[in-house]
């Protein structure tokens, strides 16, 4: 019974150590690093445009917001296209003779069904935040108390604070 106990632990050890071994080998893939540069050639003699528009659908600024502002800027006559997810805002400056403000539409849609566009427009410049604060405050409330100042942005005529009475 004792040289069937020793029979039985050595083979188990012998299992044990056959079994376990760590010489695990690392598995080589070969991956492609050519990536094609695609530059975009500008036109100089081109006429630029700027649209900004309302993109309805979007739920995350990863997913949604760059797929859609990758999907722009890819379009052939795209100077610059930014997609802003928390304004759920698009920026777009494009060539006026190979884009149309259909077409940026068009393309917002076929970056996904839920992707709706609203309030599209031209712009001479896009919607910027920090300068509209400082335009506001330039033109409408230069050398005023606060209080002149809480009031004149109530009665200020220039869009950006238009666009703020909105919200």
């Amino acid at each position: 019974m004792k040289t069937i106990k020793n029979i039985l632990v050595v083979s188990v050890l012998a299992l044990f150590i056959v079994s376990c071994k760590n010489d695990a080998k690392p598995e080589v893939k070969t991956v492609d690093t050519n990536v094609e540069e695609t530059s975009v050639k500008l036109d100089p003699n081109a006429t630029y445009a700027k649209a900004e528009f309302g993109i309805e659908g979007m739920t995350c600024a990863i997913g949604c917001a760059k797929t859609i502002e990758k999907k722009l800027a890819k379009m052939e006559g795209v100077k610059s296209a930014t997609v802003d997810f928390d304004k759920h805002l698009a920026m777009v400056e494009y060539d006026e003779a190979k884009v149309t403000p259909n077409s940026l539409e068009e393309a917002v849609a076929k970056a996904g069904d839920m992707y709706k566009v609203n309030d599209m427009k031209t712009v001479e410049s896009f919607s910027n935040e920090k300068a509209c604060k400082a335009d506001c405050k330039m033109a409408c409330c230069a050398d005023k108390t606060e209080d002149a100042k809480k009031a004149c942005a109530e009665d200020c005529k220039m869009a950006c604070c238009a666009d703020k009475k909105k919200a």
